[in-house]
């Protein structure tokens, strides 16, 4: 037997605050019977429902995707382009994925359809460290790099501190091979923070996500996650609780 709220966490309902903010609402019932206890437990048979609309609970999976260029982080796109989970059509549960990456941005996500799991990874106060290697137009100076290493002044805020490593440089095609690690998520941060010091973004790949890598897996490729890695991911993200 499970709390009623990590069910409803896990259902992706909403985080395990909100779950018992709306059981003691009076929102939600089990097999009929409103359930106004933080305490109650559930079976898997349990017939669960939130505002009169029963949950649909599913064993939770995860899986790392290599995710190619060209395709969007999400279940369905309006204009009918590629999206990640047309890559799972062997997978039964709904799966979506954790965080996003940019249309023209490849390489490391994750996707589940455990929603507390998801929710907590990206939490901004979880902290962890992304890894991303970017192709930028021309040699910024090392005066750039330290600025980007220090916080860079977005139009949605600061950024925190970045931690920058010059990788190559091709004077000849004024070119350069950079990489950022980083531990926020906002809407294309990485391309955002290079146009701020004067570079545009020519490629972008994730390399790593906190200790995954895309080790063993070709663009486009899947593997899921192992029991272990489940477990050291929550923990990372729950170091700063």
């Amino acid at each position: 037997m499970e709390r009623l709220q990590k069910v409803m966490a896990h259902a992706g309902i909403a985080s395990r605050r909100k779950a018992e903010e709306l059981i003691l609402e009076g929102r939600v019932t089990v097999n009929g019977k409103l359930v106004k206890e933080l305490g109650t437990k559930v079976t898997p048979s349990d017939k669960i429902e939130v505002n009169g609309v029963q949950i649909q609970r599913e064993i939770p999976v995860y899986f790392l995707f290599y995710k190619p260029r060209g395709v969007i982080s999400s279940v369905n796109d309006e204009k009918g382009r590629k999206v990640v989970t047309d890559y799972f059509g062997q997978i039964e549960q709904r799966i979506y994925p954790v965080g996003r990456l940019d249309y023209d941005t490849s390489g490391l996500l994750l996707l589940t359809n455990d929603g507390e799991f998801a929710n907590l990874l990206m939490h901004p106060s979880n902290e962890i460290e992304k890894v991303y290697v970017a192709k930028v137009k021309g040699i910024p100076e090392r005066e750039a790099l330290k600025k980007l290493e220090r916080g860079i002044r977005l139009e949605d805020g600061k950024t925190s501190p970045a931690r920058v490593k010059l990788l190559s440089l091709d004077k000849k095609k004024q070119s350069s091979i950079i990489e950022l690690r980083i531990h926020e998520g906002r809407n294309r941060q990485v391309r955002r923070m290079f146009e701020a010091i004067g570079h545009d973004v020519l490629k972008l790949k994730r390399e790593q996500y906190g200790f995954l890598t895309l080790a063993g897996l070709n663009s486009g490729e899947i593997r899921e996650l192992t029991p272990h890695e489940v477990k050291q991911l929550r923990a990372q993200a729950m170091r700063k609780r």
